[in-house]
């Protein structure tokens, strides 16, 4: 996939440094420039710009319209509704992501604004205090499509039962997709054959509802 970020602060290059890892194909736009620098020389294989992206001009030179997913992520609010709402209807990007940064602008991040997913960091952060007590060590990081979807993050223990299995030996159900597991800095795109091991760092989305499942698999 080609994907694009606007905003390459501390969230929009860790999530390029995520992705790059994964294969995929990484344009950042960065306003300041001195930043720009350092990020080409931190992502060698990324295309790093610097410019306004709400501006459509630095978005067009950014082929936007050739991207299969924009992420909105610099600390304005009002910037990533910009570009939310141009990746969407000036440049028709597929999925579009934006960054919440002050909870009360919240309700703004819609669907007739642009955006498919919205990344409320303060809103996490509330949920995994919340969740702490049923959830144990499995972690929200994402509600998506108005929470009927979510994207946990789990650590295998070293007792686990899953750990030495293989991921079609967990028999899975079909509302549960594991995405990517961490494994001692590098990042597996899990298979039927891959093995589990103890320490490992589990990426799944579930179906709102089955993480309780997923949890007593993973224990």
């Amino acid at each position: 996939m080609h994907i694009l970020i606007v905003g390459g602060g501390k969230v929009g290059s860790l999530l390029a440094r995520l992705l790059t890892q994964t294969g995929h194909s990484i344009t950042i736009v960065e306003t300041r420039r001195d930043r720009q620098v350092n990020l080409s020389q931190e992502l060698p294989t990324a295309r790093v710009l610097a410019g306004d992206g709400s501006s459509p001009r630095i978005l067009r030179e950014a082929e936007a319209y050739q991207a299969d997913a924009a992420v909105a992520a610099t600390g304005e609010d009002e910037s990533n509704l910009v570009i939310s709402l141009l990746a969407r209807r000036e440049f028709k990007v597929p999925l579009v992501v934006a960054r919440i940064n002050n909870p009360r602008n919240a309700h703004l991040f819609t669907k007739q604004m642009g955006v498919d997913v919205a990344v409320d960091q303060a809103g996490i952060i509330a949920r995994l205090v919340q969740e702490e007590v049923t959830l144990g060590e499995m972690v929200t990081l994402l509600k998506m499509r108005r929470g009927e979807l979510t994207l946990v993050e789990q650590m295998l223990a070293a007792d686990s039962s899953a750990a030495g299995k293989k991921v079609s030996e967990l028999m899975l159900i079909k509302e549960i997709v594991l995405v990517a597991v961490f494994r001692k800095g590098e990042v597996l795109l899990p298979r039927g054959d891959t093995v589990l091991e103890a320490n490992d760092e589990i990426l799944a989305l579930v179906k709102d509802g089955y993480e309780g499942h997923l949890k007593g698999k993973l224990k």
